[in-house]
């Protein structure tokens, strides 16, 4: 079983999801991230190209959005 932080086979551990909801209410994951601000840039990059989905962070096995 893995744990929160989980670690990919590279063996570097990413726990931090850049979450996208499209407009029907669909949640998709788009990548996993070291640190929650490199993931916060890939999101604010995301919202800034004029893409019209919601973007937000979260830590691996949280469930919030925003």
């Amino acid at each position: 079983m893995l744990g929160r932080d989980t670690m990919t086979d590279s063996g570097a551990v990413l726990p931090w999801l850049v979450i996208r909801q499209d407009d029907n209410g669909n949640r998709y994951r788009v990548g996993r991230y070291a640190s929650q601000d490199e993931a916060q840039k890939i999101a604010d990059g995301l919202e800034r190209h004029g893409h019209k989905q919601l973007y937000w962070v979260e830590r691996v096995g949280q469930s919030a959005h925003p």
